[in-house]
């Protein structure tokens, strides 16, 4: 008899340590791994015209970048971004908006960003995507998307 009511004890013990694993492991958020947001295009036009601090970071080539860019766009290329982003992006609560030409660099160097420490970043993705005006040097003309202006 006593050792039927020992392995029942034991058995309930174990299921009582089975569950409260399963229920603090469902309920833990993995705090350590640094998130950014995905926006749209819309979205993040929305944001710069509403608060004129936000960081528009372009992520492409210098050739790219020179070949046309959103307006106040700083150039810091997808390869530099962990060398270069706390030189250059001093403050890491500033809301910092990404883009490269399709997306991908966005999203890594947004990705960068986050594991750096910045807290509020927004990969809005390619400016190929971009329907709104960006600036090149040397010349104007209109785009099937987009105008360019003399800078």
């Amino acid at each position: 008899m006593k050792i039927i009511m020992k392995s029942k004890n034991l058995l309930i013990l174990f299921l009582i340590l089975i569950l409260l694993t399963i229920i603090g492991c469902s309920s833990q958020k993995d705090a350590s791994v640094p998130e950014y947001s995905k926006i749209t295009v819309k979205e993040a036009k929305e944001m710069m015209d509403q608060d004129s601090t936000v960081t528009v970071l372009d992520v492409r080539t210098e050739d790219e970048y020179n070949s046309g860019h959103i307006e106040g766009a700083i150039l810091i290329p997808d390869t530099e971004i962990l060398e270069r982003a706390e030189e250059i992006l001093a403050d890491k609560s500033a809301t910092i908006l990404v883009y490269c030409r399709s997306g991908r660099r966005s999203a890594l160097a947004a990705a960068d960003l986050a594991n750096l420490g910045y807290s509020k970043v927004y990969d809005f993705g390619g400016i190929i995507d971009w329907e709104y005006d960006i600036v090149t040097e040397g010349y104007s003309h209109w785009t099937s998307k987009f105008h360019i202006h003399i800078s």
